[in-house]
């Protein structure tokens, strides 16, 4: 890559100047004492020599100095920082001590970036690793009771083939949502944007999962504020699926005989707000910036209990983001939680 250099005669000319001050008050001393006064020999001969000084100067600089200077650059330039070889080089010391400073504080911020990715990477094949293999296990266990006889026993098959199809379904569920977590992150999944009645999803959602709630006894209710449709611009199916997480996780973390209660409310003039709140368990305020990171769990026991692939609120966030929307949380230790986010409004006239 070709570097521009922009070079500097401040110390040539300054090293000249003083060295002509000098040779004129040797000058004068000199005249002075032979008593002799030619102002016009003087004048010339401090200029001749601030010019070949000056000239002598810079070109050693040049030689000595600046090679040195652009060898710097050359070889900064070798870790591809855009911030310091896409400019012109200077070979003015003080420029070059503060690019060279502000190289150093950028890359300082790079590796502790890349420290934190690393940290960040281990954590998630971590947490990838035990996923997958609590399943993967359970499998080849009822796989290996059955080849060691048990096959042989219908009620035993059958029972051991329905648990082993539970296991292989877990890991299909954890394989999908990590292939749909793979393409929001990369920007590859593509968004049906349409308009649509969040209510109408919103009610079809409680409908699928109206006997989970029963099972824990469990209010699914709905409030809205026109009692109406709400017509939205979103991709209706990754809604649909935003909505079922968050109610999922509702019920999953509610209390006995509590309540998961959704809303839509007006925001701003082209915005609304859907709300999931419940009177659950909580979360304690130390995990809520790490919600949203894949695999996270609040209780790294219980909560693999409940099933699910542990990406529900990382794939929720990121899917809202797609959207260019905002998602929020607010939650309290053994009060309840609400998670909240906003949809742009239909163009069209709400019906």
């Amino acid at each position: 890559m070709a570097i521009k250099l922009k070079k500097s005669y401040k110390f040539a000319f300054r090293s000249a100047l003083i060295v002509a001050f000098l040779l004129a008050v040797l000058m004068e001393a000199y005249m002075m004492a032979k008593e002799s006064q030619d102002w016009l020999f003087l004048f010339i001969f401090v200029m001749s020599t601030f010019f070949i000084s000056f000239f002598v100067i810079q070109l050693r600089v040049e030689k000595f100095i600046y090679k040195r200077v652009k060898k710097i650059y050359d070889d900064v330039s070798l870790l591809e920082s855009s911030s310091l070889t896409s400019r012109t080089i200077t070979t003015d010391m003080g420029t070059l001590t503060q690019e060279i400073e502000k190289f150093a504080k950028d890359k300082k911020v790079e590796i502790d970036t890349l420290k934190i990715r690393e940290e960040y990477r281990k954590d998630f094949l971590g947490n990838v690793s035990h996923e997958l293999k609590t399943p993967l296990f359970t499998v080849q266990g009822y796989i290996l009771t059955l080849l060691d006889g048990a096959v042989n026993d219908k009620n035993v098959r059958k029972k051991y083939l329905q648990r082993a199809n539970k296991g292989v379904e877990r890991l299909i569920y954890i394989v999908k949502d990590l292939d749909l977590i793979t393409k929001l992150e990369v920007g590859d999944l593509h968004l049906e944007l349409e308009d649509f009645d969040i209510v109408e999803v919103i009610q079809g959602v409680f409908d699928l999962l109206e006997m989970k709630a029963e099972k824990k006894n469990i209010t699914l209710t709905f409030d809205i504020e026109d009692q109406g449709s709400v017509y939205v611009h979103a991709d209706r199916e990754k809604i649909q699926q935003v909505v079922t997480n968050l109610i999922v996780n509702s019920i999953k973390y509610g209390h006995e005989n509590g309540t998961t209660e959704v809303s839509v409310e007006n925001l701003i003039k082209n915005k609304v707000i859907v709300r999931v709140t419940d009177n659950g368990e909580g979360i304690a305020k130390q995990h809520i910036p790490r919600l949203f990171e894949r695999f996270y769990r609040v209780d790294k026991s219980g909560s693999r209990s409940e099933g699910g692939s542990g990406l529900g609120l990382a794939i929720v966030k990121h899917i809202i983001e797609a959207h260019n929307e905002k998602i929020y949380v607010e939650s309290v230790l053994d009060v309840g939680s609400e998670f909240s986010f906003t949809l742009e409004k239909a163009k069209r006239k709400e019906e």
